[in-house]
């Protein structure tokens, strides 16, 4: 088995009810009973609602593959989660997260073209950040040798998603531009790397000034993340950009439809801009909605442009198109084996340092993607924290400055 090499979203808002809160834990005589590990959200709020604690493993159902968790992806999203941020949330207690790689280590019965020892990555409805998960062989996609499972969790999300804005809805081309939010994490990256593949793109990024050297040789022209990003994109393109991919949604939707040139597609896949403080932010949320510009049909009419958003998980598992996104996993698997597309991981945490991994993502404090190993020990100071409720507090100011972040554990960049 090849080595398992240690290496370093923002998404949608909306979510998906089915099977969101499915608690697992089913009805076993006590001799049946295996238990794994899991992070718990018991309930919508701070970083006090998550524990890790054991649960009653799963096994596969017909059509589902049992795997062996390695690693878990870390995303925006998620935070959006815990706090309740998202439409029709599933009920609590649930076990969060929604990609993760590892080995098959059961299959259900008429599960083909998989068996048990295969490295794989995967999609799941929920229930992801456990030792163990059972998720349709429809959402399971086997991984190149040589990529680490820190690497495959890093890959399914972002750059599926990164591949089908810019390629299936905006359709890049040669010599367009693209202008992306938050380029320093792991969907920023994850787009950054797709517009390298196509000749004379021209990315415009926004970030945090800290993480400008660290991402500059990927993204043509970098803009601090506080700063007025519209003039500083139009003194070097007059006529804007061809493509907007927004994270950010609140007054950045008319700032990005204002900038898009004719023909041009704002793509919107993330509101992030509703997170502020540790809890939901009824304010934040109001401020966000009012300051999105109502589109008028007529209007795009006249000007040529394209508006759309995209949700990868509602894809999936709503709308049924998971043989499309089955396509476009195996296109970057290919462009991973050319060495053309590499997932950048900023850091890797134990389960029982969640609520430190997402304090950092929350901090904006990450360079590529944040990764939960499962197999990692937490470091002594953590390791209670996050096995019982701890008194952290509701509200916290928005660490949305540009120092270096408080960092709790030495880092792997």
């Amino acid at each position: 088995m090849a080595k398992e090499g240690v290496e370093t979203a923002e998404e949608t808002e909306h979510m998906i009810e089915k099977d969101g809160g499915k608690d697992q834990e089913s009805v076993l005589t006590a001799g049946d009973t295996k238990e794994m590990r899991a992070v718990v959200l018991a309930g919508f709020g701070g970083l006090n609602k998550l524990r890790v604690t054991k649960k009653v493993m799963p096994e596969p159902l017909e059509g589902e593959v049992k795997i062996r968790v390695k690693a878990c992806g870390l995303n925006f999203l998620d935070l959006m989660v815990r706090q309740g941020n998202i439409d029709n949330p599933p009920k609590t207690p649930l076990v969060p997260g929604f990609e993760c790689s590892g080995i098959v280590e059961a299959l259900g019965e008429n599960t083909k073209g998989f068996e048990i020892g295969d490295r794989v990555m995967a999609f799941v409805n929920y229930n992801a950040w456990a030792e163990v998960v059972c998720t349709p062989l429809e959402f399971v996609y086997k991984i190149p040798d040589d990529m680490t499972f820190p690497e495959a969790a890093a890959f399914s999300m972002n750059f599926v998603a990164a591949y089908m804005m810019l390629f299936e809805v905006a359709n890049l081309r040669e010599g367009m531009s693209v202008l992306v939010h938050s380029a320093g994490g792991g969907m920023g990256q994850a787009v950054a790397q797709l517009c390298s593949t196509v000749p004379n793109v021209t990315v415009f990024g926004t970030a945090s000034p800290f993480k400008h050297e660290a991402i500059k040789d990927s993204v043509t022209h970098l803009f601090d993340r506080n700063v007025d990003y519209v003039q500083e994109v139009k003194k070097i393109s007059p006529e804007g950009v061809d493509i907007v991919l927004d994270c950010l949604c609140g007054e950045n939707t008319g700032k990005g439809l204002g900038l898009l040139k004719p023909l041009g597609t704002y793509i919107l896949y993330g509101s992030s801009n509703m997170v502020t403080g540790e809890t939901k932010s009824f304010f934040s949320l109001a401020k966000s909605w009012w300051q999105v510009e109502k589109v008028n049909p007529i209007k795009l009419y006249d000007e040529n442009k394209v508006i759309a958003g995209f949700s990868l998980l509602n894809l999936l598992f709503k709308q049924g198109r998971s043989s499309l996104v089955k396509i476009v996993v195996d296109k970057l698997i290919s462009l991973y084996n050319a060495r053309k597309i590499k997932p950048l991981v900023d850091s890797l945490w134990a389960l029982e340092e969640v609520k430190e991994a997402m304090q950092r993502i929350h901090d904006r404090g990450n360079i590529g993607k944040l990764i939960l190993d499962v197999e990692k020990s937490p470091t002594p100071l953590m390791a209670n924290d996050s096995t019982e409720t701890s008194e952290a507090g509701e509200e916290e100011e928005d660490h949305e400055g540009d120092t270096d972040n408080k960092e709790r554990m030495p880092f792997i960049q």
